[in-house]
């Protein structure tokens, strides 16, 4: 186990490098299609995965000599380096367990929130209990909103929720935050995420845009900035989708 947990501590070094450099990316080029980035940010979520790591002091693995660290001497009956790595491991576990119950829990207090929606057509419901439009589920996603949105409002809205579901998003934050889980300790993993939830959003948004031409940039802003309200449990669940930076 802890083995495992150095090798994640490893690329997570490794990767932060990366991250950091789309960060600055998304400083400079501000103008840059949020697609872009989203393709970055792809990059450094592949450098997270790969099992292959670049020899850092904290990589047991890839640097043998550092073994002997590890071996207790013949008068320890442990070494305290290896006691506290293990307490380590330990912890990132129970970490990497809270997020995952967080995610179902926020899913499934969601899912009761919406459980009298009804359909308005095909994978769209309304539902008394949502303020705001959103999208829930990975598999078989659906958008929900909220009843009493005037036609053009509605029909802008639905083109922002259904663009999301053409670009895989359902997919793409919940992987995104599955990696985050396994590097929670990481803060600039979690930088990294909040940044990514905000770009897909974003380049949602300019796919809109790209398809509907750009007279329609003024009415698709107001019909967003209308459903622009508090819903902490939307944008707090992994698993939906609930527009973020909106204002901007």
């Amino acid at each position: 186990m802890t083995d495992i947990f150095l090798g994640f501590l490893n690329r997570s070094l490794a990767a932060g490098i990366l991250i950091l450099a789309v960060v600055l990316v998304r400083l400079v080029f501000k103008k840059a299609p949020r697609w872009l980035l989203c393709a970055l940010w792809a990059l450094a979520a592949v450098r997270l995965v790969c099992p292959v790591s670049i020899e850092s002091v904290l990589s047991l693995i890839l640097n043998p000599p550092l073994a002997a660290a590890f071996t207790p001497s013949p008068a320890q009956s442990a070494n305290p380096l290896q006691i506290w790595t293990f307490v380590a491991a330990c912890v990132w576990l129970a970490g990497i367990a809270a997020l995952l119950l967080y995610a179902a829990v926020s899913a499934l207090r969601l899912r009761l929130r919406v459980r009298t929606a009804v359909r308005l057509e095909g994978k769209v419901y309304q539902s008394e209990f949502v303020s705001s439009p959103f999208i829930l589920g990975v598999i078989r996603p659906r958008i929900y909103l909220p009843f009493g949105l005037e036609a053009g409002a509605q029909e802008m809205v639905l083109a922002h929720e259904r663009a999301h579901l053409r670009r895989g998003d359902q997919l793409w934050k919940p992987l995104g935050y599955l990696i985050l889980t396994a590097y929670w300790f990481n803060p600039v993993c979690w930088l990294a995420y909040i940044l990514f939830c905000r770009d897909i959003e974003a380049a949602c948004d300019e796919k809109v845009v790209r398809e509907l031409g750009e007279g329609c940039k003024a009415a698709y802003s107001r019909a967003l900035l209308a459903c622009s309200v508090p819903r902490k449990l939307i944008t707090a669940c992994p698993l939906a989708f609930g527009e973020t930076g909106v204002k901007s």
